[in-house]
């Protein structure tokens, strides 16, 4: 099973700053959503201490193309960049629909639009149940999604995702446990 690590919770407010995390399993070492945080040791700091380099990460996730969840990829030089209808590596463009796309066999990809046309959610098996990581949710509370692109494509994956995943990893948020009283 991978694991999964939260390096950055983010937030929404005056400021804004997007939730980075790691997932590792096997060779495989993802960060997802490499956005908008107060500095950048907000996201070096915590790899360090969990013993990753930047440059032992292989794959970036971007969850879709806003700023505050793509701001600071270059920090990984060496990584394969996935998004909703490609991956980049170094100058090779190879387009593929990101829907099913396993990266590994605990760690896979859904085409989830709503916040955006291109939405993604990265989906990862773990010892503590399926973790979804998606912009779906901006945190726990959120209702809606006063940016959306589309409410009802938002609500109809909300459910998809709901059918799937064990915890919620918000684009803007801390981690959350799937429930009856999780906002579809």
């Amino acid at each position: 099973m991978a694991q999964l690590d939260i390096l950055f919770t983010g937030y929404v407010g005056e400021r804004v700053a997007g939730t980075v995390s790691l997932v590792r399993t096997g060779n495989l070492v993802v960060v997802v959503d490499p956005g908008m945080v107060p500095e950048r040791s907000a996201i070096l700091d915590p790899l360090a201490a969990l013993a990753v380099s930047p440059d032992a990460v292989t794959d970036v996730v971007l969850s879709h193309h806003h700023p505050d969840h793509t701001m600071h990829i270059a920090l990984f030089p060496n990584v394969r960049v996935h998004d909703h209808w490609a991956v980049y590596e170094r100058d090779v463009w190879t387009s593929r629909p990101a829907e099913g796309v396993h990266l590994a066999p605990d760690v896979w990809l859904l085409e989830t639009p709503g916040h955006t046309p291109q939405d993604i959610t990265t989906m990862v098996a773990t010892d503590d149940g399926v973790a979804a990581l998606t912009h779906l949710w901006w945190h726990e509370r959120a209702e809606s999604d006063p940016r959306a692109w589309d409410l009802g494509e938002l609500h109809a994956h909300r459910a998809r995702i709901l059918e799937l995943a064990d915890r919620i990893v918000p684009g803007h948020g801390r981690p959350f446990a799937v429930g009856p009283d999780t906002l579809r």
